[in-house]
């Protein structure tokens, strides 16, 4: 009989055992325990569940006596009390808990996602706060009365920035100066003292950057308590630029991190008063063309514009200055760069004092921080395709032979008609007629006329004259270049004024950018308005224009100060300056106050253009060479139209000598291109003029184009036009006249053909002496054009170099960059010029 195993055989088959099967013990157990937890869970759960119903189905009820009327209203003050002992109610305690737990029908459901920060921070002791002036912080609450209080905040390296930012905390108001130059009459922003300051500015407050807590200051501005007068705040920043250890550094990243952090609105520094921003650079280390100068103030600039606003309108007070350390530097000291930041910058605190606003429209602040170029194209509206011109509903109108006397109701005849531009209407001036009360105004405030242009940007001053910022004036402005007239005559577009006396033209140009909303008409009959009157209007209308264009991304101070010295003056823009009764009159005013003077003519008043009086430079538009094509681009209203234009073809040929004579062909395709090389020619060889600048059409887009048959076909290439004036000049040549290409600017499409006597040793002399032009009038004698010959042309200005001064920045569109231009353009596809006729 078998024995049973020994013990030490059963320990070998359970641990065998356990070998072969501890995986699956293992995930039993495991499957186990997991098993009962949520069992467990389950149960615990349930429990709570029952109980709370169990809660909430218990409904004791209280005595009427402790049920107020407001409870009895309000189903959550009912419940309210319903858990209350009646012994232990406290009245007041319920009154306030009903108050606060009322439901709010207008409130709408809480959106699901993370709190977003609405620029609001806990409320903080005025005693502790850094920025506190007497107790009292910024609120919004007190609009219509508050204090003004300025913050300087700076970084420094060395110390050299910290001690501006002490004289600028020193000398706020301090000056005596103002931003306006003196004129030849006084205007109210140049003839007249500053205005005293309306509301109260606090002392300024200094604080260096990275020794304060920037949460307090640019999460959003400091707030006030409910029972202090409000104060609004004005961030200055005073920075310098380093490429490496910048002490700038901490401060951009703070801003940058707040701009994309989302839990915080887009624009918490809105409700600032202003920011601006001043950069100390130096340009040996860092020169302009690098784009590195002042790179951190740029930038510093530039967050700040989207944390007050962005898209929607930035709180920018004054454009970006900047200040070059280089003592050898060729512009302006840091110094003198500083002040006029200050002295600009305090009359814009001054204004937003007085108004509580910063001025101009919210879409001139909007803050593009792209390369793209501000639009030119402006909407039109339906009123505006209603403008009909004066004389087109003339013979609509029942003329009038006699009117009635309110005063004795006798009927009395109308007034003559009169021609202010004839030599009878001149007498009729002298005599007062000129205002007369019967007279009528060109451009009445309450006609479709005056509305039409103002939506077009013109500011209209009296009753027949107005002013606007020309588009190359905006791009001068944030240094992306000044039109032809700085390749070819020395201006810069951010010095120039494009204004006219009269809006009225005698030509309807199929090709006029004005949307034909301007009147017309062969006679001066309305009512006429004094030159100085005028010139008054003008400069103020274009300082409030340039005003407009401060909080505008990219503008730079130091050529928004130099904007408010005016140095120019195109008499074009639309309309015909040389109608206006005193023109002479206004060019004394104009070369009075040291503003040169482009006046453009459409060669249709030959009388008023032999009595001109001197201007630095005279336009005829010559948009034809023959009388069908004129009838045909110009749509002259005369019925002489052809012998009027070439008789003032002969008057320019006699003041060659005494002006500087410019011919203008605008070039339409389909026009005047083919065929009226030898036609051109022709008219130059006739009238001699000193110079003949050749540009290709602008296509508009109106209504008024179309009906003509103009399009985008009608617009010359660039190199369309470069061919038309090289064919030109071996014309000229050919028949024995001395001009040559001189310059070009291919932004404008336009190139220039000059008189030999401007080639003066081998290089060509179309700029400005403006300054000896200016002594020569003082003189009071005749003089040549060629004794105010400026320097010689820039090399980058010469024909086949482009025009474009390398000083700028050259900003293309989306796709149109340099291949598209490389490749060709038309000249209306691109950026449009806002210039006038001329």
């Amino acid at each position: 009989m078998a024995s049973p195993n020994p013990p030490s055989s059963w320990t070998t088959l359970v641990l065998d055992a356990w070998h072969e099967h501890r995986i699956a013990i293992f995930v039993s157990a495991l499957a186990t325990v997991a098993l009962f937890r949520l069992y467990s869970s389950l149960r615990r759960l349930l429990y709570q569940e029952t109980k709370s119903i169990d809660s909430l189905s218990a409904k004791p009820k209280l005595d009427a006596p402790f049920l107020s009327a407001e409870s009895e209203k309000n189903p959550a003050a009912k419940t309210a009390v319903s858990r209350l002992d009646p012994s232990e109610v406290d009245i007041e305690r319920i009154s306030r808990s009903v108050k606060q737990s009322a439901p709010n029908p207008s409130a709408g459901k809480a959106k699901a996602g993370p709190k977003r920060i609405a620029g609001k921070k806990p409320q903080i002791s005025p005693s502790r706060r850094p920025g506190k002036q007497n107790g009292r912080v910024a609120t919004d609450i007190h609009e219509g009365d508050f204090d003004v209080q300025v913050l300087i905040f700076y970084s420094s390296l060395t110390g050299s920035t910290a001690q501006y930012a002490k004289d600028l905390k020193e000398s706020l108001f301090s000056a005596t100066e103002g931003p306006y130059p003196k004129l030849s009459i006084e205007t109210p922003s140049n003839g007249l003292p500053a205005a005293p300051i309306s509301r109260n500015f606090l002392p300024a407050q200094l604080y260096n950057l990275e020794e304060i807590e920037l949460d307090d200051y640019f999460i959003s501005p400091p707030k006030a308590e409910e029972d202090v007068k409000g104060v609004k705040y004005i961030y200055l920043v005073v920075t310098p630029s380093y490429e490496t250890d910048s002490p700038v550094a901490p401060f951009l990243e703070h801003l940058q991190e707040t701009h994309h952090d989302f839990r915080i609105d887009t624009a918490p520094l809105r409700s600032l008063a202003g920011f601006s921003v001043f950069g100390f650079g130096d340009s040996s280390e860092w020169p302009s063309s690098e784009g590195k100068f002042c790179q951190d103030a740029i930038n510093v600039d530039k967050w700040l514009g989207k944390l007050t606003g962005g898209r929607s309108g930035s709180r920018r007070l004054f454009p970006l200055g900047m200040g070059d350390m280089n003592p050898s530097g060729e512009g302006p000291g840091a110094d003198e760069s500083f002040k006029e930041w200050r002295i600009h910058l305090e009359e814009a605190m001054r204004e937003y004092a007085e108004t509580g606003s910063l001025g101009g429209s919210p879409e001139s602040r909007t803050a593009v921080e792209s390369g793209d170029e501000d639009s030119e194209l402006e909407d039109e509206d339906a009123e505006a395709e209603d403008v009909v011109d004066l004389e087109d509903i003339s013979g609509m109108i029942p003329k009038k032979t006699s009117r009635k006397d309110d005063s004795t109701g006798t009927v009395k005849p109308a007034p003559l008609p009169i021609d202010f531009t004839t030599p009878a209407g001149k007498l009729a001036l002298a005599a007062g007629e000129g205002q007369a009360e019967h007279r009528k105004e060109m451009v009445p405030k309450d006609g479709v006329t005056y509305s039409a242009l103002t939506k077009q940007g013109y500011t209209i001053v009296g009753s027949h004259s107005g002013v606007k910022i020309c588009r190359w004036t905006k791009s001068a402005l944030r240094g992306r270049g000044s039109c032809y007239k700085f390749s070819f005559y020395g201006i810069r577009s951010h010095l120039c004024m494009e204004t006219t006396p009269s809006l009225s033209c005698s030509n309807k140009c199929v090709f006029c950018w004005r949307h034909g909303t301007n009147p017309v008409g062969t006679t001066w009959r309305w009512k006429v308005d004094a030159p100085d009157v005028i010139f008054r209007g003008v400069v103020e209308g274009h300082y409030r224009k340039i005003k407009m264009l401060k909080g505008v991304p990219g503008v730079r101070a130091d050529r928004f100060a130099e904007a408010f010295r005016i140095r120019h003056c195109a008499l074009s823009l639309v309309g015909e300056p040389i109608f206006y009764p005193y023109i002479n009159e206004f060019l004394a005013l104009l070369h009075g106050s040291k503003i040169s003077s482009f006046l453009v003519c459409n060669a249709q008043h030959p009388a008023q253009l032999r009595a001109l009086g001197p201007v630095t430079q005279l336009y005829v538009s010559i948009d034809a060479s023959n009388r069908d094509s004129l009838k045909r681009i110009d749509r002259p209203l005369h019925r002489d139209f052809w012998e009027r234009f070439q008789e003032c073809m002969d008057i320019i040929r006699e003041k060659r000598d005494v002006q500087r004579t410019v011919f203008r062909l605008t070039l339409v395709k389909g026009f005047n291109v083919e065929d009226e090389v030898q036609g051109y020619a022709d008219l130059v060889e006739r009238a001699l003029p000193n110079f003949v600048e050749v540009k290709g059409v602008t296509y508009c887009g109106t209504s008024t184009a179309a009906d003509a048959g103009l399009t985008m076909g009608n617009v010359p290439f660039y190199e369309e036009v470069a061919d038309f004036v090289v064919r030109l000049d071996k014309e000229l040549t050919r028949r024995g006249l001395e001009y040559g290409i001189a310059a070009e600017h291919a932004h404008s499409c336009c190139i220039l053909i000059a008189s030999k006597r401007f080639h003066v040793n081998g290089k060509w002399h179309t700029l400005i002496d403006y300054e000896k032009f200016f002594k020569l009038l003082e003189e009071g004698r005749e003089f040549s054009p060629v004794e105010y010959i400026g320097e010689a042309n820039p090399e980058w200005a010469l024909f086949g170099n482009g025009g474009f001064n390398p000083e700028d920045e050259r900003v293309y569109r989306k796709g149109k960059g340099p291949k598209a231009v490389a490749a060709g353009g038309a000249c209306g596809a691109g950026e449009e010029e806002s210039g006038g006729c001329g």
